[in-house]
């Protein structure tokens, strides 16, 4: 009974949410709740809701100040100086353009958010792909890859959702997983190397030359490569502070980084403490304050709404016993011997199955259950949701057609979704398997 009622529930949210009849922050509240009260469970409902969001609370908190803080150091121009060296030293080799734009974008993923990633790596770098006859299929999929392998950070959408569905910390999810984050890396850039040089070769079939994008030369200022003068579409974008303040705000996150790596502290009081610190440097007065928190403020409270909703979807479907149910249930139908490949199977699975949910979805709905079946069987759920992380919306976010900034990459560009889906799917695809392998390797998944 309790495990159909679950299974009820997570098909009412999947099938209401993927047709759009209802938004992925009412469905989250209202279907666990609805199907909670028709299986009886009325009088314990306001308990199992208080102790779900409890639990999901500091990865909420995690998230307001992590956003609000890299938001910051993106206005402040921490990331100017990286865009300026990327472009000097990239000239006009389209390889080297390519390698660049992965480089560029790693840095400015850091700060977990696709939108921002996109709008700046994009507005960038465009205007040289377009000198240089270079298509913008490649810089869409550069970008891709390069942002969808930086989704991994904590207080990215992916790790923050399996943290809040699993209720487990970062210790557990992420950490473990920086070893087969930097194997991810290092395949993104020769990805990036791979298809540049094949750009190259195709430029020069066309019997085009290089251009070589110096400051201050005639094709410089056509691209607006920095220090191409003044009025460039990159003059006009990027900051240059004064010099202690960003030296200080690059030993600021460089301290956070490594202070988050070690969990020296919690990670929201970690990002507290930084924001507060980068707030008093870099915005002392009041209104300089407000106008941070009305600009940014909308993409927190979006987020933090979100892991709330999610905190009462989980928490009612773990205090009724659903999730166990569901997974005593599919217990009974896995074969003898099949648990120890659920880890590597979600790991394959998950970056294609991007395509099929959206991250709410898979996170707080198909995850769970099958992290449940995984503990029922002797292994450990955390592996699920480490296995989950490695192509589910981490690869696969930038590709899929239900998450809203896949729209800003292909928009920006101005390159069709089918087109720019079939360009990188391979290489992307292959950042997860690559990042499995790195994972089996290392001990985060077993097989």
């Amino acid at each position: 009974m309790v495990a159909t009622l679950g299974f009820v529930t997570i098909g009412l949210f999947l099938a209401l949410t993927v047709t759009r009849r209802l938004s992925v922050l009412l469905g989250l509240v209202l279907v666990p709740v609805a199907t909670a009260l028709a299986g009886g469970f009325g009088g314990e409902l306001g308990e199992m809701i208080a102790d779900g969001v409890a639990k999901v609370a500091p990865v909420a908190i995690m998230i307001t100040f992590a956003v609000l803080y890299f938001s910051l150091m993106i206005d402040t121009g921490l990331f100017d100086p990286v865009i300026r060296r990327v472009l000097r030293w990239a000239k006009g080799d389209p390889t080297r353009i390519t390698v660049g734009t992965a480089v560029l974008t790693l840095c400015v993923a850091l700060d977990g958010d696709g939108a921002s990633t996109f709008l700046i790596t994009v507005s960038a770098l465009l205007p040289i792909y377009k000198r240089i006859g270079m298509r913008p299929l490649v810089l869409s999929g550069v970008v891709c890859l390069g942002a969808g392998v930086m989704n991994l950070v904590p207080w990215g959408g992916p790790t923050a959702r399996a943290m809040a569905a699993l209720k487990l910390d970062s210790s557990e999810l992420f950490v473990p997983l920086l070893p087969a984050m930097a194997a991810g890396i290092a395949w993104v850039l020769f990805a990036a190397c791979m298809i540049g040089r094949r750009e190259r070769a195709r430029l020069r079939d066309e019997g085009r030359g290089e251009v070589v994008l110096e400051p201050g030369t005639e094709a410089g200022r056509e691209t607006g490569v920095p220090g191409g003068g003044p009025g460039t579409p990159a003059a006009a974008e990027l900051r240059t502070p004064a010099g202690w303040r960003l030296s200080f705000n690059l030993a600021l996150t460089i301290a956070l980084i490594v202070a988050l790596v070690a969990e020296l502290m919690p990670l929201e009081v970690l990002f507290a403490l930084a924001f507060a610190v980068a707030v008093l440097v870099n915005r002392p007065a009041w209104t300089q304050q407000r106008e941070l928190l009305d600009r940014h403020g909308p993409n927190v409270v979006l987020v933090t709404t979100m892991i709330f909703a999610a905190g009462v979807f989980t928490g009612v479907l773990g205090g009724t016993g659903m999730i166990k149910e569901m997974a005593e249930a599919l217990v009974s139908v896995v074969p003898d011997g099949a648990g120890g490949l659920l880890p590597v199977g979600t790991a394959v699975t998950s970056m294609p199955l991007s395509l099929v949910f959206t991250p709410d979805a898979y996170y707080f709905g198909v995850m769970p259950v099958i992290a449940e079946t995984t503990s029922s069987l002797g292994g450990d759920p955390a592996e699920i949701g480490r296995a989950a992380l490695l192509g589910q919306m981490t690869t696969g976010f930038p590709l899929s057609p239900l998450t809203a900034s896949t729209f800003i990459l292909v928009g920006m560009t101005k390159v069709e979704l089918g087109s720019h889906q079939r360009f990188i799917f391979g290489w992307a695809f292959g950042t997860t398997i690559v990042m499995t392998a790195a994972a089996l390797l290392t001990g985060a998944i077993t097989a």
